[in-house]
């Protein structure tokens, strides 16, 4: 019974195995990576949402929110779900969940725009460059900027010079280090 127990496990781990070129066989490389960008970033952006909500709960169930040693950041939001009230009730865990999937969905499309617009470029241009980078994360930034609720022009024109910034930052640096 035990090698039948280390066979499915052997075999569990192999499917697991990223050496084999990733989770997903979509028939061409494009989707593959778009799929598993997506994927990876959407857990990504579920963990941090649920992390930052047990922050709050935990800071407000401490006391420390209502000005007890905590300094107040000018201008920053108290809670990132104002549906949560740190109550254990349906109402809650509902909006805990809309909340989540939604940031999964941004930091997923982040991701999965950016791996598929960085690939499609490089196989265009014939080379991945800054240029691939500046114009993959401005485009990143708009479709990030335009997930939002009641965005602005400026806030989208701001959201592509960041994203473009950030990428040709990262590829410039990606040399050095």
């Amino acid at each position: 019974m035990s090698k039948n127990l280390e066979a499915r496990t052997h075999s569990l781990l192999n499917e697991l195995n990223f050496d084999k070129g990733g989770f997903f066989d979509l028939g061409h490389p494009l989707l593959n990576r778009i799929a598993e960008s997506f994927i990876k970033a959407a857990g990504i952006g579920a963990i941090q949402a649920v992390s930052r909500e047990a922050y709050f709960a935990a800071v407000e169930g401490a006391g420390l929110d209502s000005g007890n040693g905590v300094p107040e950041i000018p201008g920053a939001k108290k809670r990132r779900f104002p549906g949560l009230r740190g109550a254990t009730n349906r109402n809650s865990l509902e909006a805990m969940v809309k909340s989540t999937g939604k940031e999964s969905l941004q930091w997923g499309l982040a991701a999965g725009v950016y791996s598929g617009l960085t690939y499609g470029l490089k196989e265009a241009r014939g080379a991945h460059d800054w240029k691939n980078s500046a114009v993959a994360g401005a485009i990143t930034g708009v479709a990030l900027a335009l997930t939002q609720d009641d965005t602005s022009h400026e806030q989208i024109v701001q959201c592509a010079i960041t994203g473009a910034a950030i990428s040709t930052a990262a590829n410039l640096l990606s040399g050095i280090f």
